[in-house]
């Protein structure tokens, strides 16, 4: 692992435990800080992926065409203005324009993959992007649960403040990696364009739906285990806490593992994610559950190592630009839905997942492009 890999590592580690403190948490405290029904809430996590989704496009361009350091100094600046805004609120508005600012942050996804790509060496591209989700993972191990405790002794608020100051530090590792040379193709045969790239565009309609799918129970989860389980925020944290291992630790089972079949792995983990939030009660299942969750943290890597085996090297900011847009549209898309089903009936989620989970599987299984070289 080179340097600059090295900083980026420890970056992602330190604001993996700082946004492990209060991300989950976000849904909770809408409803007991500012009485926000599942519905609104639904309405603000929709309106936060649609932060998301304005940025990723911008980003990759802006990635293949000026360097991939800049963008990530930006993004990590802007994290923790957004998350001071969050922590001083006193207001609903107020803590609207930071959490609508740190979904902007979202645009550090495709210059930070592209970054990681190019930075690898002689590892396999899933291999590398699996090993930083993992590294960010690791981080967040340890942030749900001190949220928690933070959370039920000094108020939730107090968590966004403690967190604000890991991403202090945070900022300075990221503005020790060194600059990349920029991609080129040759001028007079230019790669095919990404929207006439066949391949590529099949690919974009697989991952779309596997996403949906699988991103369905996630939202309203959080409220679920509070008041239909009636877990305490300590017990939620923990919850938290043990989900993020299973991101860690799939992630790091899946990095040897071919992407295409990773990411048909990492659907049927999040099918028994849904089986033990429907049928699970007592805390050692809801947790079992959690820890499985993992699986889609860790299919995102795989997902992206199938598209750049899709691409030129010179489209990768742009391809991986145009996965996480997929993405932030997806989560525009569900909560809201969430939301609605939620209040319908809270259990409802979970086995509308599954059944679509399924044919995700299928149409994934069917449909993705083979790259052996991915």
């Amino acid at each position: 692992m080179n340097r600059s890999l090295t900083f980026i590592a420890t970056a992602l580690f330190l604001w993996g435990f700082g946004e492990g403190m209060f991300y989950n948490f976000v849904p909770i405290y809408l409803d007991r800080q500012f009485s926000q029904s599942e519905g609104e809430i639904g309405l603000i996590l929709g309106a936060f992926g649609f932060a998301m989704a304005l940025v990723h496009l911008p980003a990759g361009h802006l990635a293949d065409k000026f360097g991939r350091r800049p963008l990530l100094i930006i993004a990590w600046a802007l994290g923790l203005i957004a998350t001071l805004i969050m922590g001083l609120a006193k207001s609903l508005p107020i803590f609207l324009i930071g959490l609508i600012g740190y979904g902007l942050t979202a645009f550090v996804s495709s210059p930070l993959n592209s970054y990681v790509t190019a930075a690898r060496g002689k590892w396999a591209v899933a291999t590398a992007l699996a090993l930083t989700t993992a590294t960010f993972a690791l981080g967040m191990i340890l942030g749900p649960v001190t949220g928690g405790w933070v959370g039920e002794r000094y108020g939730m608020q107090t968590s966004f403040l403690i967190a604000a100051g890991i991403f202090v530090i945070s900022n300075i590792f990221i503005w020790l990696i060194e600059p990349q040379p920029l991609d080129q193709h040759d001028p007079d045969a230019p790669p095919l364009s990404l929207r006439h790239n066949r391949r590529f565009m099949i690919f974009i309609g697989v991952f779309a739906f596997a996403i949906l799918a699988m991103y369905l129970p996630q939202p309203l989860t959080p409220n679920f285990l509070t008041k239909v389980r009636e877990l305490s925020l300590a017990q939620t944290g923990f919850i938290f806490t043990i989900g993020v291992l299973g991101n860690f630790s799939i992630a790091l089972t899946f990095s040897r593992i071919h992407p295409r079949w990773g990411f048909l792995y990492a659907q049927g983990l999040v099918i028994l994610f849904s089986i033990a939030m429907w049928q699970g009660a007592a805390l050692p299942a809801l947790a079992v559950g959690y820890f499985l969750l993992g699986g889609f943290r860790a299919g995102r890597p795989m997902a992206m190592a199938q598209a750049r085996g899709l691409v030129h090297p010179s489209q990768m900011g742009r391809t991986y630009g145009v996965l996480e847009t997929v993405n932030a549209v997806i989560i525009i898309i569900t909560p809201p839905l969430a939301g609605y089903l939620f209040e319908i009936d809270p259990f409802v989620l979970y086995p509308i997942s599954i059944g679509l989970i399924v044919l995700s599987i299928i149409v994934s299984y069917v449909f993705t492009p083979v790259n052996r070289n991915a």
